[in-house]
C-alpha cells in the first residue's frame, strides 16, 4: 500500500506540477507570443486585439467578419447550434444577406462564408470570394485625375 501511495504521490507531482511548469516555461522561451495571446499591440503598448479572435467591423474601409453567435466574446465561444431549418437561423441568415448585398451592392451571389457564423464563433478569417467581393468598398478606385487637380486646387 505504501508503494502505491508514493507512485500516486510521484505522479501527482511529474504529471501535475513538473510537466505543466515545464511546458509552460517553453512556451514562453520559444512561442511567447502565440504563449500569451498572440496580441496586436500599439506602439505605446495598449493591447487592442488578438490574431486568434474576431471583431466585429461596421466602417466600410474595413473588411467585414463573417457573422458571429456570440459577437466575438472570447469569454462565451461557441456556435448557435441552430440547425440549418431553424426559423430563427434563417431569419438572421436573411437580414444578414440584406445587409451584406447593401455594403456591396455590386456583388449578386453570396459567398457562403459572409452568411454563416463559425463553430467557435471567435473566428476571424474571410475567405478569398468574401474578401473579394469586399474590396470595392474597402480600396474603392480613385480617379486620379480628379485626385490631383484637387490637389493642385487645394495647394
Amino acid at each position: 500500500m505504501l508503494t502505491a501511495v508514493r507512485f500516486a504521490i510521484l505522479i501527482l507531482l511529474l504529471g501535475g506540477v513538473l510537466y505543466p511548469l515545464a511546458m509552460t516555461g517553453l512556451g514562453q522561451i520559444f512561442f511567447s507570443s502565440q504563449a500569451n495571446g498572440s496580441f496586436i499591440k500599439l506602439s505605446t503598448g495598449k493591447i487592442v486585439a488578438s490574431r486568434l479572435i474576431g471583431q466585429v467591423f461596421t466602417r466600410p474601409e474595413y473588411f467585414h467578419s463573417r457573422p458571429s453567435a456570440n459577437a466575438y466574446d472570447a469569454a462565451n465561444s461557441g456556435g448557435s447550434n441552430l440547425a440549418p431549418t431553424s426559423r430563427k437561423l434563417i431569419e438572421r441568415m436573411k437580414r444578414d444577406a440584406v445587409l451584406y448585398r447593401k455594403e456591396n451592392p455590386q456583388q449578386t451571389a453570396l459567398p457562403i462564408d459572409a452568411l454563416t457564423a463559425s463553430a467557435s464563433g471567435l473566428d476571424p478569417h474571410i475567405s478569398l470570394a468574401n474578401a473579394l467581393v469586399q474590396v470595392p468598398r474597402v480600396a474603392p478606385p480613385v480617379n486620379f485625375r480628379q485626385a490631383l487637380l484637387r490637389a493642385w486646387w487645394d495647394s
